[in-house]
């Protein structure tokens, strides 16, 4: 199980917050298990292999001689994809059958055995560029997100819904220690300065305009995770107030997510400072977010926020440089 790895980084956030809304593996896989994958994942799963097949023409048929085909790493990385690969070869490679060397979220290194792929050629020939870029591609995600949360000590980090594999790339993120965020448009509400400018009739009261934002939110069924992107300390200040007041109405005691949005390190510690002076810190998860690389991590220590969050973590993260090498069985 790869949760534990998640609470352990969380555990020290400043708001002293264990865990964090963010972390939405449980959606994908039944207690953060690869073993136990969700229908919401094995949906995504098919809809992405199936069309890497379709544009590939690949499909698997008994044909030639039986043959294994090792998979070997050509660096040094964390593996992930394991559920991918299995339904993949599983449902469309049936007379293949896949041996692994390393689980979920295992470490690698040059020349290591990653798997074997054992059938008739025809078949493992078919699958081989399939499930090397399936592998390849979310290996590199896990692998990277894993430096990040290597340099981010005592911050949480979380991709963001800029995706190129949709939640498989969330998977993969997981996997290398990092926090998921929201798995759709539908799966918590984020409130973003263009939902407000949309305000139907318009309000031009800035300090308005953000009650009105918080009040929108459907505390029913989102209290739990709920995301309003703020600017400034002002608009940190008025969002936290307004739904601690709403809170109260509910009887609820939920924390609202004030993303920072390119604020920087300096700007999130006077927002978490005012908050504290304020009371209202423990009221809120502090996300910074905007404009993030790794070479900044160091800059976050010390900036009051609970996680960061940034596209580059997966949309930025190199492949896993992995070989398949066929021989006689």
């Amino acid at each position: 199980m790869l949760q534990t790895r998640i609470l352990q980084i969380v555990k020290g956030s400043p708001s002293g917050v264990y865990t964090l809304p963010h972390d939405r593996s449980g959606l994908l896989c039944m207690d953060g298990d690869y073993r136990k994958p969700t229908p919401l994942f094995l949906e995504s799963i098919d809809k992405w292999t199936g069309a890497m097949l379709f544009d590939d023409k690949a499909r698997g048929t008994n044909v030639g001689k039986d043959v294994e085909g090792l998979v070997l790493s050509k660096t040094t990385g964390m593996v992930s994809g394991i559920p991918v690969i299995e339904r993949l070869v599983g449902i469309h490679f049936p007379y293949c059958e896949l041996s692994w060397f390393v689980k979920e979220g295992g470490i690698v290194s040059n020349m290591d055995r990653v798997l074997s792929i054992r059938g008739p050629s025809s078949s493992v020939l078919s699958c081989e560029r399939i499930l090397l870029n399936f592998l390849g591609r979310l290996s590199g995600i896990s692998s990277q997100t894993m430096e990040w949360v290597k340099e981010s000590t005592g911050i949480a980090v979380a991709c963001t819904r800029k995706t190129a594999w949709g939640v498989l790339d969330k998977w993969a993120v997981h996997v290398g220690g990092g926090l998921t965020h929201r798995l759709s448009k539908l799966d918590s509400p984020m409130i973003k300065e263009n939902d407000i400018a949309s305000f139907d009739p318009p309000v031009n009261d800035p300090e308005l305009a953000m009650k009105i934002a918080v009040r929108s939110i459907d505390v029913i069924s989102n209290s739990s995770f709920a995301v309003i992107e703020v600017r400034d300390t002002g608009q940190a200040l008025t969002a936290a107030t307004e739904w601690s007041d709403v809170q109260s109405r509910n009887n609820l005691g939920d924390k609202i997510v004030l993303l920072l949005d390119n604020m920087g390190p300096d700007k999130c510690r006077m927002a978490h400072e005012s908050l504290l002076n304020s009371g209202q810190r423990e009221n809120c998860i502090l996300e910074g977010s905007g404009g993030i690389e790794k070479r900044d991590l160091k800059q976050w220590m010390g900036s009051g926020v609970d996680l960061i969050s940034s596209s580059k973590v997966n949309m930025a993260a190199p492949m896993l440089d992995l070989s398949l090498v066929v021989g006689d069985l």
